[in-house]
């Protein structure tokens, strides 16, 4: 085995620097939500996928790889969000065994709601920060990060297909 390659000064600071802006970020991000609209970061990615979708409607196993998730654990969070009104889960018309996750008025009304405090936030807290050379920086690293990760399977979820495209 190879001796390891320990980062430097400046490749630790940067690596550390990163971790901690994601930890804060995403923390905030979610306190911000859930204070303003009353939904979870997965409550939002749940109904923001369905609200893009075609007639607001993903199969269960669909939405689990873009969310990356196991269909187990999506299952069970879609279960609450159906408690609350916001989903409701059909079969599929095409293929018995599988399921179709459904956007209902009241879920629509949510991420409707909710979208333009969440975009308000991720300007206060991150974009509008950003000078447009930093910007295009963070756009070009994250998105060959993804493609790296996305390729190698690293980041897959257990269906083994890869996240979706960042848009």
């Amino acid at each position: 085995m190879d001796a390891p390659r320990w980062l430097d000064d400046r490749e630790d600071r940067a690596w550390r620097g990163y971790r901690r802006m994601r930890r804060l970020l995403d923390l905030q991000l979610a306190r911000d939500l859930m204070r303003d609209a009353g939904l979870s970061e997965p409550d939002y990615d749940v109904l923001s996928d369905l609200s893009e979708a075609p007639d607001g409607r993903l199969r269960l196993g669909e939405l689990a790889d873009r969310m990356l998730w196991s269909r187990s654990r999506l299952s069970h969070h879609l279960s609450r969000m159906q408690q609350r009104g916001l989903v409701v889960r059909e079969e599929c018309a095409t293929d018995g065994r599988g399921s179709v996750v459904v956007l209902t008025a009241e879920g629509r009304r949510a991420i409707e709601a909710a979208a333009p405090g969440h975009v308000a936030a991720v300007r206060r807290h991150l974009i509008d920060l950003l000078e447009p050379d930093e910007l295009a920086a963070l756009d070009r690293l994250t998105h060959r990060v993804v493609d790296r990760l996305a390729g190698t399977g690293a980041a897959q979820p257990a269906s083994g297909r890869g996240p979706e495209p960042l848009t």
